[in-house]
């Protein structure tokens, strides 16, 4: 299957939705290259950012579920860089 590489960006306005998107990246944990998070104390926000390689059906849904979540917004970049699971 076709993959594209991704960075999701996604700002955490609402604490009380951490625990949901730990549990979507978990799930989604073998597609994640890899995460950075930083909490920005002053503002009272989280931000994290994802670099992921996966089908683009697959990073558009996790994205939209991300991005349903009470208080976090989401905005996902996509490469034009893509390949095949044996490559």
């Amino acid at each position: 299957m076709e993959t594209r590489v991704a960075v999701m960006s996604i700002i955490v306005e609402s604490p009380d939705s951490v625990a949901a998107i730990n549990d979507l990246l978990h799930n989604h944990s073998a597609y994640i290259i890899g995460r950075m998070g930083i909490p920005y104390r002053e503002k009272n926000i989280s931000i994290i950012s994802i670099a992921i390689d996966a089908p683009q059906n697959v990073t558009a849904a996790l994205s939209g579920k991300i991005g349903r979540l009470p208080g976090v917004s989401v905005k996902t970049a996509y490469s034009g860089v893509t390949g095949g699971a044996d490559e």
